[in-house]
């Protein structure tokens, strides 16, 4: 993650909003859950979250990611959006209802995605919820690239990216009550040409 920094401060300063479209698959929780959202980005997950009636709270390491996401319409005052570090995260144990790690720990390496799972099971009160989504070695960008790890890759931006398979993301969750996980699978069209995009979305308990 910290070998990404810069990259990711450049792709932000020169492409702006890196995320956009809609989000779709956010589990469901009661009104009133405390919610941390582990890199958010532009804040695409946090538009969605804040017209869902929960307490949202969302980091990212990048300082230009936490300026746009702030910048988003109704955010400021729904959301607490800060700098962090989801490897050392600076929350007391047991305070979220939820923690929702969308894409972020597809851009860390082994020993990072492991340290970044200990600390948001750290912080997820017992019986709350972790909710997971990441690239499939289904999807058609995987492998592509200067490897890196085992099912990780580095391309041409500096940014790393692993590819995720069911089994693996199990395991890395090994501590947690698996309560459901699946492949979604579609279609994305480019100049004519069909490429097939797959991540993996996951739900677990503590």
């Amino acid at each position: 993650m910290s070998d990404d920094s810069g990259a990711w401060e450049k792709e932000y300063l020169c492409k702006g909003a890196v995320w956009g479209g809609a989000v779709h698959h956010l589990p469901l929780l009661p009104q009133g859950s405390r919610v941390l959202e582990l890199g958010c980005g532009n804040g695409k997950t946090i538009s969605a979250m804040i017209g869902r009636s929960w307490n949202v709270t969302a980091i990212d390491f990048s300082l230009s990611a936490v300026s746009m996401s702030r910048m988003n319409p109704g955010t400021q005052q729904k959301a607490e959006i800060c700098a962090a570090d989801a490897r050392s995260l600076p929350f007391v144990p047991d305070r979220f209802d939820a923690v929702f790690a969308i894409h972020i720990l597809s851009h860390l390496n082994k020993t990072d995605r492991t340290r970044a799972v200990a600390e948001a099971v750290r912080v997820l009160k017992t019986g709350g919820i972790l909710y997971f989504s990441g690239f499939s070695t289904e999807d058609f960008r995987s492998g592509k690239g200067s490897a890196v790890e085992q099912g990780t890759v580095k391309r041409g931006s500096g940014i790393c990216t692993h590819y995720f398979t069911e089994q693996e993301t199990q395991e890395l969750f090994g501590n947690l009550t698996l309560e459901a996980i699946t492949t979604e699978r579609w279609s994305m069209r480019v100049r004519g040409q069909d490429f097939s995009r797959a991540e993996v979305q996951a739900t677990f308990t503590k």
